[in-house]
């Protein structure tokens, strides 16, 4: 096969230099690993290659500093250009780490993961979903933006760097992205698009066949064409020609060569996901012009240009401190508003208006839930997000809180439209960049569509709120297309995310309190359409235990002090109160009953032992969960002598009411199967 030339205008011999030193580093670690990826490495190193050194501003050695511009690897199966880019440029990645891709506790995993490796701003993976973190990057580096920019300062003008690849621009989520973006005019997002017309099955056109650019031109975004990645002064033209670009996205078709460089593997899928093998690496360094050993050899001329980084990132966060230095003196307010943010700390008072309810007050979660953010919003000016076109059923819009819209990016409520999935990617955009308490509400059935984008979300452990609505059969007559029932116990199975389904309205309340102060990875709220008791605090034990997952929310009255009850009833959301109805009529038959409120099994998960012995006593064995889902999460904590009163099949189209009864979620039925388990 023939090669193509490395001879291009305007390409120095270091610059050369410099981009076969990440070529080279990616393909020895791969071939080390004996798994990876170097194709792409290979063929859009002269991208990376620019961006590090020549375009984005950055500070090797403050990788966390907020004025700098972020990189996003949409593409992580490259993940080795990534790391050969931090490694040249001067990050704390060694090239011991380089050296142990892809092994047991490196620094280097396969694909790049957030939290792990210095320098990487957000996990990917997945296809498509760096493309949606890129736009909640964009967002919130503009809402920042309209909320402390004082007009001269310039401090808030990050900009969104990001490599995407074919298989990037098939997944759904990247045009549902790239379509809002569009329609914002997030002209701070530049993405240079790896056009190598392969994929793993082979050649792109057994299944892709658009014009993309036409397509991004349909989005509202500024298009551009570079035939040759090794061209970089072509490359650098059109990168410039994206920074001037203030009022689209950009996105700029790179045409490489994947597996740039190897005689038998250039543009083939063969180059894609595997070593490329001792000989034909040989080869391949051969026509790059490099000594075969030792491994992982860098010139001296090229580790030095690269860094250069570390001189022109120090300078770069120093021009940004003493402009805010400067911004600080004059608005000394927003400073220091903008420190706290940026610290993750909650104003003083922030929870002071949250509601009280009494058992007067029927309502929905999703309506409790709505008035504790109204009450928090106010007080807490970077909460920030919207629905998924839904608001008029979820009830998260700020009041008064504006638009996100084009030109007016002060708008406290951002439209995602009908778009979940990314939805959600964004939201974690917005969360990575900093400052943020991002949260976005569908219906809980629709958690099916955006999965993947919570995943990652759990992955990072990053503070991002989802409120999902409409949680059960409870949804009545729209049907079992929108009544979720699997849903609650596979994002229960999910590590590191919190899910809250509260019971009544107090738990609603609290259920918002713990989504603020939770840092440690999402929390889901899940949330009731119908109207649902308020139960009296005054008789049953304060909301406040939300906080702890599971409580004890009522004992059988005139029970001795540390006496066993008979049987423990476990109840969540709307079927929470049949458990305090039940607790009534078993009384009646002589048994002793505690109701326990589980809102949250992972928040009870990880409370201490002694705490959950005191809930959940060994000593009681019978005990009955109730929960109009899937049943499988709860055996857990009934164990084997108990028994679980949930969904084992898809519900129907009815009034609330009658389903309810029909799927034996009564007062009557709780009783009967409570009565069956006392009696074996």
């Amino acid at each position: 096969m023939a090669l193509a030339s490395e001879v291009k205008t305007n390409q120095s011999d270091l610059d050369l230099l410099c981009v076969n030193s990440i070529r080279v580093l990616a393909i020895d670690a791969v071939q080390k690993a004996n798994s990876g990826h170097p194709g792409m490495p290979m063929g859009m190193a002269p991208v990376a290659y620019l961006l590090f050194t020549r375009f984005m501003r950055h500070n090797p050695k403050n990788p966390h500093w907020y004025g700098r511009d972020r990189f996003v690897l949409s593409a992580g199966h490259g993940s080795m250009l990534l790391y050969a880019s931090l490694h040249l440029s001067g990050y704390d990645l060694s090239l011991d780490e380089i050296k142990r891709f892809r092994q047991l506790g490196s620094k280097t995993p396969g694909h790049p993961e957030y939290g792990i490796t210095v320098g990487v701003e957000t996990t990917t993976g997945p296809l498509g979903q760096g493309v949606g973190n890129g736009v909640g990057m964009a967002i919130a580096a503009k809402h920042m933006a309209s909320r402390f920019d004082d007009g001269s300062s310039h401090l808030f003008d990050q900009r969104i760097f990001a490599i995407c690849g074919d298989g990037d621009l098939m997944e759904g989520i990247a045009s549902e992205a790239a379509s809002i973006a569009g329609h914002l005019g997030l002209g701070n997002i530049i993405y240079l698009y790896d056009s190598n017309h392969v994929t793993i099955d082979g050649q792109t056109d057994l299944s892709f066949s658009e014009d993309v650019n036409r397509r991004f031109d349909a989005y509202g975004w500024h298009t551009q064409d570079v035939a040759d990645a090794n061209d970089l002064g072509a490359l650098s033209h059109a990168i410039e020609n994206a920074i001037a670009e203030t009022g689209r996205p950009s996105l700029i078709r790179v045409h490489s060569h994947i597996g740039y460089g190897s005689p038998h593997r250039q543009d083939t899928s063969e180059a894609h996901g595997k070593p490329l093998g001792a000989d034909e690496i040989k080869l391949v360094k051969k026509f790059y012009g490099w000594p075969l050993e030792p491994d992982f050899f860098v010139p001296d001329a090229a580790r030095d240009e690269f860094l250069q980084c570390v001189k022109r990132g120090a300078q770069y966060e120093s021009d940004w401190q003493r402009r805010f230095d400067a911004y600080a003196k004059a608005n000394p307010a927003r400073a220091a508003d903008f420190k706290s943010m940026m610290a993750g700390e909650l104003p003083a008072g922030w929870d002071k208006d949250l509601p009280v309810f009494t058992p007067k007050d029927a309502l929905a979660t999703r309506e409790s839930a709505s008035k504790a953010e109204a009450a928090i919003a106010p007080h807490v000016w970077n909460l920030f997000g919207g629905a998924a076109d839904l608001n008029e059923s979820t009830f998260t819009n700020v009041k008064d809180g504006g638009d996100f819209e084009r030109g007016e990016y002060a708008g406290r409520n951002l439209h995602f439209g009908i778009r979940e999935h990314a939805m959600c990617a964004i939201l974690n955009g917005i969360a990575l960049h900093g400052g943020f308490i991002p949260y976005g509400s569908s219906f809980f059935v629709f958690t099916d569509y955006c999965r993947p984008s919570i995943r990652l979300a759990a992955l990072m452990e990053i503070h991002v709120v989802f409120v999902f609505t409409h949680d059960s059969i409870g949804v009545g007559e729209d049907g079992p297309t929108h009544q979720p029932i699997e849903q609650i116990g596979s994002l229960r199975a999910m590590p590191n995310l919190t899910v809250i389904r509260p019971g009544d309205a107090n738990e609603a309340v609290e259920a918002w309190r713990v989504a603020m102060t939770h840092r440690h990875g999402p929390v889901m709220l899940v949330l009731s359409r119908q109207k649902m008791p308020t139960l009296d605090r005054a008789v049953v034990a304060p909301a406040a235990g939300v906080a702890r997952g599971g409580y004890v929310l009522t004992e059988t009255t005139g029970q001795s002090p540390g006496k066993t009850p008979d049987l423990i009833l476990i109840g969540t959301g709307s079927e929470l109160h049949l458990a305090i109805e039940a607790k009534a009529e078993l009384e009646k038959r002589g048994h002793a009953v505690r109701v326990v409120s589980m809102p949250s099994t992972e928040l009870f998960e990880h409370q201490d032992a002694a705490y959950r012995e005191s809930v959940l006593p060994t000593a009681v064995r019978r005990r009955l969960a109730i929960e109009a889902g899937a049943p499988d999460s709860w055996y857990r904590w009934v164990g084997l002598d108990g028994d679980v009163i949930g969904m084992t099949t898809f519900g129907a189209s009815a009034p609330v009411n009658d389903l309810m009864k029909h799927f034996g979620f009564t007062v009557e039925n709780v009783v009967g199967r409570a009565l069956a388990l006392l009696a074996r």
